[in-house]
């Protein structure tokens, strides 16, 4: 598994079930070696910087490729992301917090049998009665178990709201960025 965006919410997330749920590798996409830490602490096994990540990630797989790439980030990253897949790999589309939403040229799916898939949690859950209580289910036990530890989000009190927002802004948060509301 590829994760972009590693040090965030969604990848911090990603990469501390991804293990659990039965990746035998998990590879962290950051941007600063300071993010490499945080992915490694929530359970990445290798981490990669952005610039370069393909040839990085081609050197640690020895040129397969990785099985399954999350990408909430988008951007200029996505047509090496599709090449860094595994022949029957999938690329997990969940934002694009790299600002621009990229097209796929849909020849390179063709090449390497890979699928590129939306993943809208909030509409597949709508359109799934009782998935979200399956997820929680399946969740709560790997918390109770100790298998998966809960994360620690990064608490601004509401009257730092804008800090809080800049440093979403500016790619300075770790894991999950929260806003306190009351003392």
């Amino acid at each position: 598994v590829l994760v972009h965006g590693a040090a965030g919410g969604i990848g911090t997330s990603t990469l501390r079930l991804a293990g659990p749920l039965g990746a035998s590798r998990v590879i962290a996409v950051v941007s600063t070696e300071a993010k490499a830490e945080v992915a490694r602490a929530a359970g990445a096994t290798d981490t990669v910087l952005a610039d370069g990540f393909r040839g990085a990630v081609a050197e640690l797989t020895g040129g397969k490729g990785v099985d399954l790439i999350l990408d909430p980030v988008g951007g200029d990253r996505f047509t090496d992301s599709l090449r860094s897949l595994a022949p029957g790999g999938k690329l997990l589309v969940v934002g694009f917090t790299g600002g621009e939403i990229p097209t796929v040229k849909v020849n390179r799916l063709l090449l390497n049998n890979i699928d590129v898939v939306g993943v809208g949690w909030g509409a597949w859950v709508m359109s799934h009665p009782g998935e979200l209580q399956r997820q929680w289910d399946t969740l709560e036990q790997l918390l109770a178990s100790g298998t998966v530890s809960a994360p620690q989000p990064e608490v601004f009190a509401l009257e730092d709201a804008a800090d809080a927002l800049a440093a979403l802004e500016h790619r300075t948060a770790a894991g999950k960025v929260v806003l306190r509301l009351r003392g």
